[in-house]
């Protein structure tokens, strides 16, 4: 999809850091953009930014948490901005606690939010983009999803899910014409928990890196203009230690504990640090 210019998008997690600022890049490129997220307060506050920018906006507030309404979101989103050209599963929630510390509500709960809500919101728009023979659907993944750190198990876990799923629907989907890429973001300085690390003084180790948001949405347009199967963001050269670890899991393993991220995340486990990145 190359030419971005007059089509439509959804963002998820649109009350959240990242989430507006993809919405903005969105924006900019001329695409009509749904934001939602359930903070109606910060929503209608983006689509004034966005209207600004001389974009098409509108709110579609909802909670991903309830998978029953999830048809219903689409059809608001479509009656509010038109058939969906791209849809961004942004949403996500990550909580850093030792594993047994987590009660099996939030373990549900993060796979509802992470995994199950992206799956299913792509199954309902993607027969439309077939039909109307365009389309193209980014997930928003992480890091941890390649290198799983200590003390995020199931936040690595359901990211990691969205890389299979995003491989699984190219296979399934090669020579349609609608695209599916996974975008990979490191630590973003400034949001989410990495946020939460620099306040109390743990930050990344040059071989992790850090990035921004405004990079990370650089990737997810960059991502659909070429139908990328796959982009990192991480601030840093990490494809190399990543190639090792398909290679050699255990020495991948001695490499990334020198990174020091199992002491960060230990240290901010001790007040179960959690972040919805839909705000």
């Amino acid at each position: 999809m190359k030419h971005l210019h007059g089509r439509t998008a959804l963002v998820t997690g649109a009350s959240g850091g990242l989430g507006r600022v993809v919405a903005r890049a969105l924006a900019r490129e001329g695409v009509a953009v749904a934001v939602s997220g359930r903070r109606e307060d910060r929503l209608a506050e983006l689509v004034a930014e966005l209207r600004a920018l001389g974009a098409r906006a509108e709110a579609v507030p909802g909670d991903l948490n309830r998978l029953d309404l999830l048809d219903a979101l689409i059809e608001r989103t479509e009656a509010a901005v038109g058939p969906l050209d791209v849809l961004v599963n942004n949403a996500g929630v990550e909580n850093v606690s030792a594993y047994t510390r987590l009660d099996p509500a939030e373990l549900t709960a993060m796979v509802d939010v992470n995994l199950t809500a992206p799956l299913l919101l792509t199954r309902r728009v993607l027969p439309g983009m077939l039909d109307r023979g365009l389309g193209h659907v980014v997930f928003v993944s992480s890091l941890a999803a390649k290198i799983g750190p200590a003390y995020c198990a199931p936040y690595a876990a359901t990211k990691a899910g969205l890389i299979g799923l995003t491989q699984s629907l190219r296979a399934e989907y090669a020579g349609a014409p609608v695209g599916f890429s996974v975008v990979c973001p490191g630590f973003i300085a400034g949001d989410g928990m990495y946020q939460r690390m620099t306040e109390r003084g743990i930050r990344a180790g040059r071989m992790a890196g850090e990035t921004s948001t405004d990079k990370v949405a650089a990737a997810v347009i960059r991502a659909i203009r070429r139908d990328l199967p796959e982009v990192v963001e991480s601030g840093a050269p990490i494809r190399p230690l990543l190639a090792l670890a398909q290679i050699a899991p255990g020495l991948a393993e001695r490499v990334a504990a020198r990174f020091g991220a199992t002491e960060m995340f230990r240290r901010l486990s001790e007040d179960r640090g959690r972040v919805d990145p839909d705000g």
